[in-house]
């Protein structure tokens, strides 16, 4: 062979062992008819399976899910607030599932979802030194995971939004970015998930709305541990945090979510 040749085909071997295994660029999304588009003006609540929040019921007199100028869904959180788990280190305000019509929707092993959906993340709601998971997917009938998720972090100063693979060995990111820029107003999440043992997991944040608005991080990843565990995977919303945080980052807050949409390809 000539030497020139086998330099090139040396060159061209280097280059494929440096192209990551777990991450890759986020392909284009085929449109396809949601499954899941609810209007909270006329389904309310009932676009989801159930709601969590203040399960110990000790204030009654609290509104802590509901809909807001017909058009969103308003999550609200107390500092005080405590969830029945954890032993009294956690709270907890959340909606379960995606209902359309009635009908529960389910993912599961092998599937491949797209979920998008908007969100408003006010100044007030602050990345955290434990957990503080705004999005999760679990298997209900084991309670098993979370297996992804959306957190808000901290580490001394700085604040992120991580797109996690959090029942894979070290949680690692999928996508992450600096919280600060997020805030205060409305951006697009989309999340493209495989649910197995050995699923896939792809996360997009556009810095506003619409199929315009800069991207503000993507990433995806394979070998994602998100099992139906022979039930379904179940998407999750809401403020659910550690209080073993700094208490100046347990405050009173809230998050908005709207224009849900769920389609499976």
């Amino acid at each position: 062979m000539p030497a020139p040749r086998r330099a090139a085909l040396r060159s061209l071997a280097v280059c494929a062992l440096a192209v990551p295994v777990l991450f890759s660029p986020v392909a284009p999304v085929t449109a396809a008819t949601p499954l899941w588009h609810p209007n909270p003006a006329t389904d309310g609540l009932k676009a989801f399976e159930g709601i969590e929040a203040d399960r110990g019921n000790h204030h009654p007199d609290r509104k802590y899910v509901v809909v807001e100028g017909g058009d969103h869904y308003r999550f609200n959180i107390w500092k005080d607030d405590r969830d029945t788990t954890g032993g009294g280190d956690r709270q907890r305000t959340e909606s379960k599932g995606m209902v359309q019509n009635g009908t529960a929707l389910k993912m599961h092993n092998g599937e491949t979802w797209t979920i998008s959906y908007e969100m408003y993340m006010p100044s007030s709601l602050h990345g955290t030194s434990k957990f503080t998971h705004i999005f999760q997917t679990k298997t209900p009938s084991t309670n098993g995971g979370p297996w992804v998720t959306l957190d808000l972090g901290r580490s001394g100063s700085k604040e992120t939004l991580r797109a996690r693979a959090y029942a894979n060995s070290g949680s690692p990111d999928i996508a992450s970015t600096d919280l600060a820029p997020l805030r205060d107003k409305w951006i697009t999440i989309q999340w493209t998930l495989t649910p197995g043992s050995k699923g896939k997991a792809a996360f997009v944040v556009r810095n506003g709305t619409g199929s315009g608005a800069p991207i503000a991080a993507q990433g995806s990843m394979s070998n994602v541990n998100i099992p139906d565990q022979g039930d379904y995977v179940r998407p999750k919303w809401g403020i659910y945090r550690s209080v073993e945080s700094a208490s100046s980052d347990i405050l009173d807050t809230y998050l908005l979510f709207r224009n849900y949409s769920a389609a499976k390809q």
